[in-house]
């Protein structure tokens, strides 16, 4: 290329010399456009096509998720409705039992009266999954599962050990709901 060409190139912009491009005869450079066209469009619609899964799988994912949620909602309002369907017939017990005339109440049927609604609830809760945690005397206390409000020695209990239960405690399953609160052995040295 001589000054004048490159003076010329420069005056046109930037421009890059094509290489050297085989004689093809017309037919066959329109063959092979039209073959290269037709890859386009193939790729395109190829394209489209995975960006339309693309945003189907979006729109499922986002239903699954709402359904989940819903389904979740509904697990949720029929446990409960369970435990309040239990627990509703022990509660009209104690409603006959307070619309009862007191001077005509006899203490012990009162007494037993309370022990039925009583066993009443505990199968209602052992219905849905709950237990109780009821330690007796000279269990090992296990603070994961009982709570220590005294300390009192007893014969016969050995220091560290539960003496009385004092108020029961409730599990679900592994769970502790309420650690049973018990009286416990004082060590040896605390007398």
């Amino acid at each position: 290329m001589n000054a004048s060409e490159h003076k010329k190139d420069q005056d046109q912009g930037e421009r890059v010399d094509a290489p050297d491009m085989p004689d093809v005869p017309a037919d066959q450079a329109q063959e092979a456009m039209d073959s290269l066209r037709a890859e386009v469009e193939r790729l395109a619609a190829e394209r489209d096509d995975a960006e339309g899964r693309y945003r189907r799988v979006l729109a499922d994912f986002a239903n699954y998720q709402k359904r989940a949620l819903a389904n979740e909602d509904e697990a949720r309002k029929l446990g409960k409705s369970g435990v309040l369907e239990s627990v509703i017939t022990t509660l009209d017990h104690f409603e006959q039992a307070m619309n009862q005339d007191p001077a005509r109440v006899d203490a012990g049927k009162l007494a037993q009266g309370l022990k039925m609604i009583h066993g009443e609830l505990v199968r209602a809760i052992t219905a849905h999954g709950a237990g109780a945690i009821e330690p007796r005397p000279g269990d090992e206390f296990d603070p994961q599962r009982h709570l220590a409000v005294a300390r009192r020695a007893a014969p016969g209990v050995a220091p560290g050990r539960i003496v009385e239960l004092f108020q029961t405690g409730y599990t679900l399953g592994e769970r502790v709901l309420r650690p049973a609160k018990v009286v416990v052995a004082p060590a040896q040295d605390e007398g």
